[in-house]
């Protein structure tokens, strides 16, 4: 069996690692403790991925393992955030243990909401004790006692991003763009599997720009490097802190939209100006959203329904902060171009920002399906429509990328839409059907979503483009079948306590029942004696 030999030094000393050539991906990995990260150099002081694919090397020629981001001196972040909201995660876990126990000596068998039951309380450990205080790359974060100690939660977060948080982010981002990105790295990055959650903010800022150098974009139009940085920074300062609708979300819809343009191959059917509108695009769509929709704008009349006159309130707040941010001479990406080119542009993102209000979803996909049989690249209405599509199957893509990536976002979602809901019941303000928490669950959230518009969206652009079929449609199926099942594991749940409690009652009132006729027979004995006196 071959096999080639990794050199490497772990704090200085020398290690070495032997496997096969043909070692799957999973095999190949470095462990540390809980709460540690681990980063691999190269000799040039590149960052690069643990996998099979690693080059072999010499002694002289080591890569450097680093654990960084160790555990905290004091107490864990988690354990800190569950004591102060109340939560025992041990209690809670050794409680599930029992239950589960019990459940199975009396049924025989572990029910699948008891897996689902546990599976969520791994979860929530993984949350508390993992986000904020430790990056997912290794950098770690200040955890010093202060009025602005991070937090993972949302709601206890500004809307708006600090000064600092913005200049910390920006000085790091600074830093990392002249980095080498992989060539790894740039092909994962055209692909539906990207995983967001293993990139902080600045990482995310070098890759957008690793995008627009691969489409080619900074040499046909002439984008002076210090300008995009300078756009990423100002587009990434412009996404607030909110629990989806954020920068990693921008992030997440320009990628699919990226990885969309390489697997369909746009870049021999359409100008790449029509592709510098479609990314841009993506990358501004969501800019200076509150985590309100636009049926909350209208319902609560509030400035920018004012303004926009209940049409697409969001939408065109989100294009003109768009071109807010290219108005800047600084910031503009287009400042080379000509007035026609950027009339073109202007007007394309307009069109593609306006497209991703859910309210047209069925106007677009429509007409869509009217031209779909005889579909022309050539014709600019046709493109139009099409470019409208990418963009707003992109928006909604998350079910498309693997369950351990996707889920958590509807975790994020769910957390956004209950907040809208509760506050439009403080306010008096009709309440959103599908964003109301005492009315749907994780699972029915997303089935009929998935069933009534992804999947009839996707298959269209499947019908133009059928290589997509085993990239988007077979995953969203999956998370189909995953979320029906977890729906009907919540309905027996549902069932059975209701059983449960139905039992409890009957047994109660069969008691008292029983108890009541006994106190009557008594009584009645006790007459039936002859009077002492």
């Amino acid at each position: 069996m071959e096999t080639k030999i990794i050199y490497f030094t772990v704090n200085g000393r020398p290690e070495q690692a032997e496997f096969p050539l043909d070692c799957p991906a999973q095999d190949v990995k470095a462990e540390a403790g809980p709460h540690d990260i681990l980063k691999l150099y190269n000799p040039k002081g590149n960052i690069i991925n643990i996998s099979p694919s690693l080059e072999p090397n010499s002694p002289n020629s080591c890569y450097k393992l680093e654990v960084v981001a160790a555990d905290c001196n004091s107490e864990p972040l988690g354990v800190e955030l569950a004591g102060a909201l109340g939560f025992d995660l041990s209690s809670m876990e050794k409680r599930l243990q029992g239950l589960e126990k019990k459940i199975l000596i009396e049924a025989g068998e572990t029910p699948a909401v008891v897996y689902e039951m546990k599976k969520q309380v791994d979860s929530f450990r993984e949350k508390l004790e993992s986000v904020e205080h430790l990056s997912w790359l290794g950098l770690f974060k200040d955890l010093s006692e202060g009025t602005h100690k991070p937090s993972p939660f949302y709601h206890k977060r500004a809307l708006h991003k600090t000064r600092e948080e913005c200049e910390h982010v920006r000085e790091k981002f600074l830093q990392m763009s002249s980095l080498e990105v992989s060539e790894e790295v740039r092909q994962y990055l055209k692909t539906p599997t990207f995983d967001n959650w293993q990139w902080e903010d600045a990482e995310i800022m070098v890759l957008l720009q690793v995008m627009y150098t691969d489409l080619d974009f900074i040499a046909i139009y002439n984008i002076e490097p210090e300008v995009l940085q300078q756009f990423l920074f100002e587009v990434y300062r412009r996404y607030n802190n909110i629990p989806f609708h954020n920068f990693k979300h921008c992030f997440c819809v320009t990628q699919m939209m990226y990885g969309l343009i390489w697997l369909t191959d746009l870049r021999s059917k359409m100008d790449s100006i029509d592709l510098l509108i479609m990314l841009t695009s993506a990358v501004c769509h969501d800019l200076d959203h509150t985590g309100y929709n636009n049926a909350y704008q209208i319902n609560a009349r509030t400035e920018l329904a004012l303004r926009y006159n209940d049409i697409s309130p969001l939408e065109n707040h989100h294009c003109a902060v768009a071109f807010e941010i290219l108005e800047k001479t600084e910031s503009n990406i287009f400042r080379n171009l000509s007035l026609d080119q950027y009339k073109r542009i202007r007007e394309g993102i307009i069109k593609c920002i306006l497209a991703t209000d859910m309210t047209r979803h069925n106007e677009i996909l429509n007409k869509f399906k009217s031209i779909l049989p005889a579909f022309d690249f050539t014709n600019k209405d046709h493109r139009d429509v099409l470019m409208m599509i990418l963009i707003k199957v992109s928006d909604i893509s998350n079910e498309a990328r693997p369950m351990d990536v996707a889920e958590p976002w509807l975790d994020c979602l769910l957390q956004e839409f209950y907040n809208q809901s509760d506050v439009e019941k403080l306010e008096g303000l009709p309440v959103t059907p599908f964003m109301d928490r005492d009315k749907i669950t994780k699972p029915s959230s997303q089935t009929g979503f998935i069933r009534f518009v992804l999947l009839p969206l996707f298959i269209e652009l499947a019908n133009l483009f059928p290589c997509l079929e085993q990239h988007i449609i077979d995953p969203v199926r999956k998370a189909l079948d995953y979320y029906t099942e977890m729906e009907k594991a919540l309905e027996r749940e549902k069932q059975n306590r209701a059983q449960s409690e139905n039992a409890a009652k009957s047994k109660e009132t069969s008691v008292g029942a029983q108890s009541s006729a006994d106190g009557q027979t008594d009584a009645e004995h006790e007459a039936s004696k002859p009077d002492a006196q």
